[in-house]
């Protein structure tokens, strides 16, 4: 699978900006999916992640009340709706996908990425 991540870019803290990450392929709702982040000079971080029919999501605790992940199967995407954001959301943010359905919180489970959309808070 194919992905390809869009949405980000530069927003006044508070702001909200909202992520879509599309695959290509027939299999989408396969996928259990994922959002990463990285920041410079740090390690890549799970934001959220979502099971297969939305039935489980996983956040972060620093994005827990603010950040929602959702998905369309019909449309082969996955969201993360970013809202209240601060300067320390500032990250290159990465979708990714892992076979089987359900997600897990380790970068290494899952196989296969996007090439990741810059988001930039300003303070």
């Amino acid at each position: 699978v194919q992905l390809q991540a869009s949405g980000g870019g530069l927003v006044q803290a508070g702001g909200s900006l909202k992520l879509s990450c599309t695959a290509s392929g027939r299999t989408f709702s396969s996928y259990g999916m994922g959002w990463f982040r990285q920041a410079p000079g740090k390690e890549r971080e799970i934001v959220a992640a979502i099971s297969w029919n939305a039935g489980m999501a996983y956040y972060a605790d620093s994005v827990k009340d603010r950040f929602t992940i959702s998905r369309d199967n019909a449309k082969n995407t996955v969201y993360l709706q970013m809202n209240s954001l601060k300067p320390e959301d500032t990250a290159v943010y990465y979708c990714a996908a892992r076979s089987g359905g359900y997600y897990t919180t380790q970068r290494g489970d899952y196989a296969y990425w996007g090439q990741g959309t810059q988001v930039t808070v300003s303070s």
